[in-house]
Parts: structure tokens; sequence; C-alpha cells
């Protein structure tokens, strides 16, 4: 009882956290309807003459595209997917304009393309003063930071200064890469192809951090590398990235962007960027209380398992009384029945010992069980030392054969000799095991006194 009275607050909490988790599903259920319904009309947006007019003769437009998971990257069938695809076939669906991807291999060569105007725009490049030249930006529709990412056996980097004198590495035009040459010129800068070269070379030691997309630098989990602060005041905003000299495409694709639904557009960032964000060092306060709410969660899951284990071991134990008490009834009764029959009966194990005998039996011979029990017929004064000698024997050669034995005879007791009927079988246990003899006679002598039969026999 003190220990339900203990554990009914803990069971209470988990009850509670359970109810909670239960009305924020339900709420995100919801949410995900409301939104599911907003995905469905595609908003018209207007265009002008000319703009219909550049979509007539240029319905194809081709994108410069790297792959970087979550926001553009291909699958296992090889199409393109992510966040900025999802973007741009809903563009799509508004404009009619097909946009068609043309894989780049690392930044350059993506930006190298859209300087020579063999793609016309890009969805992955963030903005700087170099890209300004020869590209425009739409309006942004989202973006992440920017965060270190270092070895994780070195301090945590939480800012540019950490860095001074030490080696940074970047893939090659780097958005970032000009302001951090012109700013921090103590920073050794190294340039590599792409992000994956980066993190190996900050892996292998030879560079001592590089610089990632926040969303993209948790993708990545490594037992060598880990997420160190944000870059305080720099920020990557998602723009769609076009070729100058196409202001027209510039405008439908802003004008798309402004006629973008907001909870369409939060929808899709839900649905590939849901549950990754930068990791945060909890407090040490958050820590102990979330320690805490393990600890409670797991005592109160083990006081359940308890209770429940408690009261079926109560069930069990409350059976088994009840079965041995139906047992006890049926022993008992066995028992009475056995010590009232009228004739004489015993029961005898594998050496001819007595293991049981009826009232009659010891009436019969004139004993006592509890004086006899365990003792053979040549260990008990209660026969002729031949009888008990010859039935003896009978027993023994009758538990080595396994044959039942009934038989009229007349045998010799010590209050003289009288006609019997006897009968032994042997007994089994429930595995088939030969326990003993089960025995008795009907004494034929005293039933015809009792009788007052005459016969002749």
């Amino acid at each position: 009882m003190l220990f339900e009275r203990g554990l009914k607050p803990a069971l209470s909490r988990v009850l509670l956290w359970v109810l909670i988790g239960l009305g924020q599903s339900s709420m995100a259920a919801q949410l995900a309807l409301h939104e599911g319904a907003a995905l469905n009309p595609t908003p018209s947006i207007a265009l002008d003459e000319h703009e219909r007019q550049w979509i007539k003769n240029n319905p194809q437009v081709t994108v410069a595209s790297v792959q970087y998971p979550l926001y553009l990257f291909q699958d296992k069938h090889g199409h393109w997917s992510g966040l900025n695809n999802d973007v741009l076939g809903r563009i799509s669906a508004m404009t009619g304009l097909m946009f068609v991807h043309q894989e780049s291999f690392s930044t350059d060569q993506m930006l190298e393309r859209l300087e020579k105007g063999t793609a016309d725009i890009s969805t992955t490049l963030a903005v700087n003063e170099e890209r300004k030249r020869f590209l425009d930006f739409s309006h942004a529709f989202g973006g992440a930071g920017w965060v270190f990412v270092g070895r994780a056996d070195q301090p945590t980097i939480g800012s540019l200064e950490q860095l001074a004198k030490r080696v940074l590495v970047l893939p090659a035009r780097h958005a970032l890469e000009g302001v951090l040459r012109r700013n921090y010129p103590s920073i050794e800068i190294r340039s590599v192809k792409t992000h994956a070269e980066a993190r190996a070379l900050v892996e292998s030691g030879d560079a001592y951090a590089t610089i990632e997309n926040e969303i993209g630098a948790q993708l990545f989990p490594s037992g060598l590398l880990k997420v160190g602060d944000l870059l305080e005041g720099k920020w990557e905003a998602d723009h769609l990235a076009v070729r100058k000299g196409q202001p027209e495409l510039l405008s439908i694709l802003n004008k798309a962007l402004e006629a973008f639904p907001p909870a369409e557009l939060r929808a899709i960032r839900l649905k590939w960027l849901n549950g990754i964000s930068p990791v945060a060092q909890p407090s040490l306060w958050q820590q102990v209380i979330d320690w805490g709410c393990w600890v409670m969660g797991i005592v109160g899951v083990f006081g359940l398992l308890s209770m429940v284990w408690n009261r079926r071991l109560s069930a069990v134990i409350k059976k088994q009384r009840e079965a041995e008490r139906s047992l006890g009834d049926q022993l008992a009764f066995q028992h009475a029945l056995f010590d009232a029959m009228p004739d004489p009966m015993f029961v005898r194990d594998l050496q001819g010992r007595l293991l049981k005998c009826n009232r009659s039996y010891e009436d019969a011979l004139s004993i006592r069980f509890d004086q006899v029990q365990g003792r053979s017929l040549l260990e008990v004064d209660a026969l002729p030392e031949a009888t008990s000698l010859m039935l003896h024997d009978e027993f023994m050669v009758q538990l080595n054969t396994r044959k039942t034995r009934f038989s009229k005879r007349q045998l010799q007791f010590k209050n003289g000799p009288r006609e019997i009927y006897q009968w032994t079988v042997p007994f089994y246990s429930a595995d088939g095991s030969l326990r003993g003899l089960l025995g008795g006679w009907t004494d034929i002598t005293q039933r015809r006194k009792n009788s007052d039969c005459r016969c002749l026999q």
C-alpha cells in the first residue's frame, strides 16, 4: 500500500506527459489537414504581355543544380527532389514554365555555367557582391544561418576570432570567402571543390574548420566532427539566382513567389526541414530537468510494470490457492472413501514397503498404520512368518513382471486359516513410471459366517 501511495504522483505525471503528447499530435494533425487543403488550388498570378510572351518564347528554363541534401538532390531513381525542387514545381504550375535540371558538381562549376549562359537559374546560391555582378536574385523564400564545423576533439568554435592564424577550408567561390578575406586577413583560407572535400580536410586535421549551412551541417554526422555556433550576423537567405539579362524571368519568378501561399510554403519547409536544426548545448539546469524527466519516466514505467506484475502475481497466487484447496478437498474425499471400504486395502512401493492402508486392513491384521508405515511384511509381526515371506516374494515377482493378480486362496493368519479372494495390481505415475502395488482382499470365510452359510465348499 505504501509503495502504491508513493507511486501515484509519478504515474500521474507520466499520464500527464502522455496526454500532452497526444494533444500536440492532434494539433499537428489538424494543422496538416488545414495546410493540405491549401495545397490544392493553384493561385493565379497577373503577368503582363511581355512576361507572357517571354514564357511563350522560352518555355524551358535550365537550372544549374548541385547536390545539396534536403534542398536539392537526386533520389535513388535519379529524379531531382528536395525543398527547392518542390518550390520550382509549384512555380511551374503557377506560370507554365518548365524547369530542366543541369547537374553541376561544385559551386564553382555552377557559377561558371551561369556566367557563360549555359544555365538560366540556380536555387542554392547565397548572395554576395561578386555574384551580383552577373546574377540577379529573387525575393527570399526562407533561409538558414552559417555554422562552424570543427573536429570533435577540439574546443567548440564560436567566433571567427578563434580561427586567427588557423586554416579555414571552404568550397571555391564560397559566398563568405570574399568577406572573410577582406575582414579577417589573419585567417588562412584554403579552397577546395566541394563541401565534402572541406569536411574531409577537417577530419584529417589538415584544416581547423569549415563553414556550412546549418541545415546541411546536421546531415553529415561524424565521430570526428562537431557543429559549432552560428556565425553572428551572417544569414543565408534562400533565393532563386537568375542570370543577368533576363528581367522578364526574374519578374515572373518574383510574382510567383509573392503569390505563393504562406501556409503552402510553410508546409513544404516542414516536410523537408522539420527536426533539422542546430544542436545547441543545453544549460546545466536544462540537463537536470531532462534527466529528471527521464528518471521520473523510467520510475513511472517500472512502477506501472510492478503494479501490473503484482496484480498478475496476486491472480496467479489466488488461482494456485484455489487449486490447492480443490486438491485438498479431493484428497480428503479419497482418504475418506479409502477408509470407508469394508475390505482391507493397502498400497506398497517398489520395495514392498507399506505406503498406505485403510481401517479394515488395520483391523484385519490388528495393527496401527503409524507403527508399520514404511515397512515390508518381513519387518512387521502381523502375519505368520511363512505367510509374510510368501506374500512378500509374490509382491516382488509381480513388480518385476508388472502383471495383475486375482486369486481365490487360503492364507494362514495369526488367528487361523482364512479363505480369501485376493487382488493386487501395479499402479503407475502420470508419466508412466511404475510406482508400486495396490491390493487388498475379501474375507470369504467371514462373509459366510455373517450370512450363516452352511454350504459345502
